[in-house]
């Protein structure tokens, strides 16, 4: 699946930072892929990246117009078809990591074709997958897990492989979700995956490689989130890791979507991630805690850090303001 670049990142009339983190992603890792972002009135939040109109864009030669939000559910709104019917007129193919396809709205088929532009679902896998196996395979994989959903998996598993390339280690970061396929360029949308096959679509995700290369696979969902547990569990076996990240976010009452359901433990995500892990990997054990801690200052990212690095005597840190050194030291 070719996307192209340069990217106008369409992120519409959000007022919740999560609510775009497709488009944030690419703006934060593929800077040089997004021309600009296209909002609509009531909008409260930005990638960062310069406001544009759709036309200004298509002079300056935007040749994709993504859908930047990752909102619950997945729907597309009717209220975004004239928008994304303009982006088509003025000549780029619409990219959507939403639930909802593009090619499910005649209006849009309807003008792709006349204009011959492309409709790209990239949460959509079209490859067949096989049911997995638990067989050992060579190589060596990590994976993020969370104590929630958007609680920084890609972000840090994105830094990993990046601080591995830096240090000569061969590694690669394995999308599993559309915000990372975005980023990376190919993946597979696991959430999207029927339940029978997510351990082996995982398994095709990282497959057998050299005794010394690390696959950093990025994680979905959260072991204790009702709705996502089953996606988690799935990516879990199939990824076959020898070592964990477990991610954090901090200022958060409850499971997100979910006030009737508390946040668990970074204990009780150790201990249940190592519980099923183990299933596929005897030997998976945790090799650090990455934290967001975007919601604190910067001398209570650290206090918190340090202290959650005493009680777990586990490397800590917030891979976008601290970096992950330490957890790269204590990995290999």
């Amino acid at each position: 699946m070719l996307i192209t670049p340069p990217y106008l990142l369409f992120i519409g009339n959000a007022t919740d930072p999560l609510s775009i983190k497709m488009a944030r992603s690419a703006a934060d890792w593929s800077p040089e892929k997004c021309l600009g972002e296209y909002r609509l009135d009531g909008c409260t939040v930005t990638t960062g990246c310069p406001v544009i109109s759709i036309e200004a864009a298509a002079r300056e030669g935007a040749k994709s117009f993504v859908l930047g939000f990752a909102n619950s559910g997945g729907h597309l709104s009717p209220e975004w078809l004239p928008t994304i019917i303009t982006a088509l007129d003025a000549g780029m193919d619409i990219v959507s990591g939403l639930h909802d396809k593009l090619t499910d709205f005649p209006e849009l088929v309807s003008q792709a074709e006349k204009v011959g532009k492309r409709l790209i679902d990239i949460r959509h896998p079209t490859a067949r997958f096989k049911t997995a196996t638990g067989g050992k395979r060579a190589g060596k994989r990590l994976l993020a897990v969370g104590t929630d959903c958007s609680v920084g998996k890609m972000y840090t598993a994105l830094a990993l492989t990046k601080a591995l390339n830096q240090r000569d280690v061969k590694a690669t970061f394995r999308a599993t979700g559309q915000s990372g396929i975005l980023v990376a360029g190919n993946g597979v949308a696991i959430d999207c995956v029927i339940s029978d096959f997510i351990s082996g679509a995982a398994e095709g995700l990282s497959p057998a490689n050299d005794s010394d290369h690390w696959d950093v696979i990025e994680g979905q969902g959260s072991l204790s989130h009702p709705a996502f547990a089953g996606v988690s569990l799935g990516l879990l076996h199939g990824s076959q890791p020898d070592a964990l990240v477990v991610c954090h976010a901090l200022g958060r009452s409850h499971m997100r979507g979910l006030p009737h359901y508390p946040q668990p433990s970074i204990a009780h995500t150790i201990d249940l991630n190592l519980t099923h892990a183990r299933l596929t990997n005897p030997d998976a054990k945790v090799v650090g805690i990455a934290v967001n801690t975007s919601s604190v200052s910067e001398q209570e990212a650290l206090a918190v850090c340090q202290r959650l690095a005493e009680e777990f005597q586990l490397p800590c840190a917030d891979p976008i303001r601290h970096g992950v050194k330490a957890i790269v030291d204590n990995l290999l």
